[in-house]
């Protein structure tokens, strides 16, 4: 497993929880849950090591949603309605995309979410 893949899955991650000023303890203690778990992951399953980004993204997802609330949440659509951003294709990869769950439309890759208000 190279563990540089892993690295830059966690930075992704990251940027992205920085761009929605997402970037708390329990945001960051997550992704390193998920970094580690997902570890073990592609060292069972070294084929699947191209879908490991977004799967630590859906990961953190789960995680703050259950812990802190939604995130990302999509402010790209004119609707009123709070919805959230999520990974697509749906196991994460071979190029993870955020795509909002109420349009389908793609919003930015994974790492590149833009600043709230942007």
């Amino acid at each position: 497993m190279d563990v540089a893949l892993l690295f830059e899955a966690r930075s992704r991650v990251l940027a992205d929880l920085e761009a929605r000023q997402q970037a708390t303890p329990v945001a960051v203690s997550a992704l390193e849950e998920a970094v580690s778990a997902r570890s073990w992951w592609a060292e069972q399953w070294p084929e699947g090591v191209q879908y490991v980004a977004g799967l630590i993204a859906q990961d953190v997802q789960d995680a703050l949603f259950d812990s802190t609330g939604r995130w990302p949440v999509c402010d790209w659509c004119d609707e009123d309605a709070e919805h959230m951003v999520h990974i697509q294709p749906d196991l994460g990869g071979p190029d993870p995309t955020w795509v909002c769950e109420e349009s389908g439309n793609p919003v930015a890759p994974l790492g590149q979410l833009p600043r709230r208000g942007d």
